[in-house]
């Protein structure tokens, strides 16, 4: 029998999306090219995710060497391969002729290159989130993948539309509006998932409902009007129901963009400020047209500005709905004033205490599945976190639909007790807006 262990090189994108990746690839082995801890060292300086990463895998990589040298490979542990460092290596006349420059991407090419002709018989990988060294390393013919460990195998639980069921009872329909703590749910030919919401119809009315999985009860959401915003269609008002539900802690609201995640989502926050000591609205900064944000002109706040504007847009809509002596807008106030309402970058958020916070991360979809757990991970005592995001449009290079962490966090928190899904696709911005998201 010959052997089957596969030999697997690591691209820097793998392990910032996941440092702790060198424990998923079970009992085969790993390579990493000098040129990646060149890259690392670059990046392990700074205040945002990726740096951060940067840093936990380098000491990973320091703790797991120990005293140890890497010739021969370090083993990672039980079930589990060998680890190796490789330095660089000089570039065949093919990868000459392809790739003139030297940069760090070649340079990896050259050393995967140059393993899988030092050892024939092994099947050597490539594994990289970026698509065009992929596609480099496959025109050499060079076997590449996707890093997958962390990809959901459907997005069925993201694009899960709300279910809408005929034909019950009229007496069952009426049931719902005169029984406030709702009809149990053996009542109804349902098989719910926790916290799932339906539009449930008789011949007479129609009703919408939700699913409480505590109680065992089908109960009727009610339209509710939260700090002046009022829901417009029933993706909305089950996303208040849900953002308003103390038992639910953890939400992901997605959809395109106009449909209200984030609008709902702060109005929400404003219309429970009593229930919680702080209210972070927070998104990544994700650098567009490759441009980093240290090119940018002038000081910090002028360089995230633009990032957090569609933040304070959101803000805005809330405030110009309420007279400006009215009680609403001076709390409005007051609470930025204080601090209680914070808008910042994902980034500025690490170290502090989410206890007693209604913590709302926006653009989620441009998180890595560790970074979601990594802010989940650190819910305190009383704290509800809503992610919000369009899994169509993710700005960063390296995920995709499915390897990202809104859709991850989906697709694995789907069916727990204190987790509520809703995917708004009616858009409510603007015919425009709708016009242009749907055709262009």
């Amino acid at each position: 029998m010959g052997n089957t262990k596969k030999t697997f090189i690591l691209d820097t994108n793998v392990l910032l999306h996941d440092y702790k990746c060198i424990y998923r690839f079970q009992e085969n082995d790993l390579i990493i090219p000098i040129v990646v801890l060149e890259e690392l060292d670059k990046l392990k300086r700074g205040n945002d995710l990726i740096n951060y990463h940067a840093r936990e895998f380098t000491r990973e990589l320091d703790n797991l060497s120990g005293d140890h040298l890497f010739n021969g490979g370090i083993k990672l542990g039980r079930g589990l391969g060998k680890l190796s460092i490789e330095t660089g290596k000089p570039f065949s006349e093919e990868m000459s002729e392809s790739f003139p420059e030297k940069t760090a991407d070649h340079r990896i090419l050259a050393i995967t290159d140059h393993i899988r002709k030092r050892y024939p018989r092994r099947t050597v990988i490539l594994i990289s989130k970026d698509i065009n060294l992929r596609m480099k390393a496959k025109s050499l013919g060079m076997l590449s993948q996707d890093y997958e460990s962390d990809k959901v195998a459907s997005l069925e639980s993201v694009h899960k539309p709300i279910e809408m069921h005929e034909n019950f009872d009229d007496k069952l329909i009426s049931r719902l509006y005169e029984e406030q703590e709702g009809v149990p749910v053996g009542a109804f030919n349902l098989n719910p998932s926790p916290n799932q919401y339906y539009i449930l119809r008789s011949s007479k009315a129609s009703v919408l409902a939700h699913y409480d999985p505590f109680k065992k009860v089908i109960g009727r959401v009610e339209k509710c009007r939260v700090y002046g915003i009022e829901p417009r269609n029933a993706e909305q008002t089950f996303s208040i129901d849900a953002l308003t539900r103390p038992d639910v802690q953890l939400i992901s609201l997605t959809g395109k963009a106009g449909t209200g995640k984030t609008l709902l989502a702060l109005a929400a926050a404003l219309h429970q400020d009593n229930r919680y000591k702080q209210i972070l609205l927070a998104r990544p900064i994700i650098p567009l047209a490759n441009r980093e944000i240290g090119f940018l002109p002038g000081d910090i706040n002028e360089k995230i500005g633009p990032y957090m504007q569609p933040l304070f847009d959101n803000l805005s809509v809330i405030k110009h709905k309420f007279a400006s002596h009215s009680r609403e807008l001076a709390r409005i106030e007051e609470m930025e004033r204080n601090e209680k309402l914070v808008i910042t970058p994902l980034a500025y958020i690490r170290g502090r205490s989410l206890s007693d916070v209604f913590f709302i991360v926006d653009e989620a979809q441009n998180l890595t599945p560790h970074e979601v757990k990594t802010i989940i991970t650190r819910a305190g005592e009383n704290t509800k976190i809503v992610f919000t995001g369009d899994i169509q449009q993710i700005d960063s290079p390296y995920l995709d639909m499915k390897s990202n962490g809104l859709s991850y966090m989906t697709d694995k928190m789907s069916g727990q007790d204190l987790f509520a899904h809703v995917n708004l696709v009616k858009g409510e911005r603007s015919y425009l807006s709708e016009l242009a998201s749907n055709l262009l």
